[in-house]
């Protein structure tokens, strides 16, 4: 099982970071998950409190830029996260968000009216998780039975502004291939939770696209429930969500 954790607060971090270049790092990830836009260090300077200079900071960015945890579009702009960056954020800095117990009753009542029949099960976990997380969400088995649900919620991100864009992510949507090497070919199924990034796949459609996806056993089947947005998806409330749908599945219909 994937753990999440915090380690702000260490001298050095395992992979060479110092702990200024880690707070740093995490002030710029949750500032762009909030925006959608590219950091500059005046404005973590005003809005974090980070206790050093902007100057400071602005040295610590270019640092950061050039160990590929940021990258800057344009000479004058701030600067956006890497996937190198978000990986490292899921697995130390974030704090996960838990679902209120109002949240979590609501879901595994929903689930429950269609206990006994893997196929409305999950169907139904799919449209319930989609409406929690206001995220497109996206189910399979490894028989190649595909559920979608919540495509509307992709134009809420300016990321998708680009009508060019959501037509290669909701073409890809329609393979049920693709879908099916996406989940079960590229993506880890012995982890239950499993965070991918488009532009690691290698696959242009995908490029400013982040996955979250959880395996499951249930019914003989073997299947991934996983939300589908932009990069900056909000991985600290999306990922404890996704995990509590996938056992409410195991749970509802056994193994």
């Amino acid at each position: 099982m994937t753990t999440f954790s915090t380690h702000v607060n260490v001298l050095l971090m395992t992979d060479g970071l110092t702990a200024r270049q880690t707070q740093i790092l995490k002030a710029l990830i949750d500032e762009y998950i909030a925006t959608a836009e590219a950091v500059g260090s005046e404005n973590l300077d005003k809005k974090y409190n980070l206790g050093i200079s902007p100057a400071t900071i602005r040295n610590e960015m270019v640092a950061l830029t050039k160990a590929g945890y940021l990258r800057q579009l344009h000479t004058s702009a701030g600067r956006l996260p890497t996937p190198t960056a978000m990986k490292f954020y899921i697995d130390q800095l974030m704090e996960e968000k838990q679902m209120s117990l109002v949240d979590e009753v609501k879901a595994k009542e929903g689930i429950g009216q269609a206990k006994g029949n893997l196929d409305n099960v999950i169907a139904e976990a799919t449209r319930a998780l989609a409406e929690n997380t206001k995220n497109l969400a996206v189910a399979a088995t490894d028989e190649g039975k595909v559920w979608r649900s919540g495509y509307a919620h992709v134009f809420m991100s300016p990321e998708f502004a680009d009508l060019a864009i959501c037509s290669g992510l909701f073409s890809f949507l329609e393979e049920a291939e693709r879908i099916h090497e996406l989940f079960f070919e590229k993506s880890n199924c012995e982890s239950q939770i499993d965070v991918l990034f488009g532009e690691d796949l290698g696959w242009p459609e995908l490029t400013p696209v982040g996955v979250v996806a959880s395996h499951f056993k249930a019914g003989g089947q073997r299947g991934v429930l996983s939300v589908i947005g932009p990069i900056r998806l909000s991985y600290p409330t999306i990922i404890p969500v996704l995990r509590y749908f996938r056992n409410i599945i195991e749970e509802t219909v056994g193994a």
